[in-house]
């Protein structure tokens, strides 16, 4: 990762539209951006041409453009791909946010590319930008299980399943950590700002 690349313009949460998908752990992606629209007073209004929610926050070269696909997390990358048209922007200039099960709750991982890890969300724009090489910050929601097919017979339950109430603290200390971290990236770039945010490590709620 380097600072060189160009300024963060574009931060696309990954989950899926809807009432029954809300606050699952899918959709932590939504959730991360929500939380940083609130903070700056903004809403999300509906960008039919982007197929997604839009929210814009800050000002001048600090404005970040909040993005939420609509399209379901398989084509997600269609919403992406049209916003990064739309703005004329680089996939450099982006940054996807989504969840990790390989991750444990209170864990984050920043990375400038790579594969799609398993990640439909992840595959799908891949797909959609022809190109590894865009920046994604991984947030961990944990496994079902260790066991390998076990996992894998549980993961849609899991992923599709809300948080607990004794990781409600846990997870907004976490999303605390994302809108930190996704304000430095604008300031000090991404491998500043990795250093913080893959060192980040909570087992708990801070008290």
């Amino acid at each position: 990762m380097t600072t060189s690349s160009p300024a963060l313009q574009l931060v696309a949460g990954l989950g899926n539209p809807g009432a029954s998908y809300a606050s699952t752990r899918h959709n932590v992606g939504f959730m991360a951006l929500e939380r940083l629209a609130a903070a700056s007073g903004s809403s999300f209004r509906k960008h039919s041409k982007l197929g997604g929610l839009l929210a814009e926050v800050g000002q001048g070269v600090n404005r970040l453009r909040l993005l939420m696909p609509q399209t379901f997390m398989n084509e997600s990358g269609r919403s992406i791909r049209a916003a990064l048209d739309w703005y004329g922007l680089d996939p450099a200039q982006l940054l996807v946010v989504v969840d990790d099960m390989d991750l444990p709750l209170g864990r984050l991982r920043l990375r400038a590319g790579g594969g799609a890890g398993g990640h439909n969300g992840l595959r799908s724009t891949i797909n959609h930008l022809g190109t590894q090489d865009f920046p994604r910050l991984r947030i961990g929601i944990g496994a079902p299980a260790e066991e390998r097919a076990e996992r894998r017979a549980q993961t849609i339950g899991h992923v599709l399943g809300r948080f607990s109430g004794a990781e409600q603290p846990l997870l907004d200390a976490v999303l605390s950590e994302v809108e930190t971290g996704i304000a430095l990236i604008q300031r000090l770039g991404l491998e500043r700002a990795g250093n913080r945010l893959n060192s980040f490590q909570l087992h708990s709620a801070p008290a």
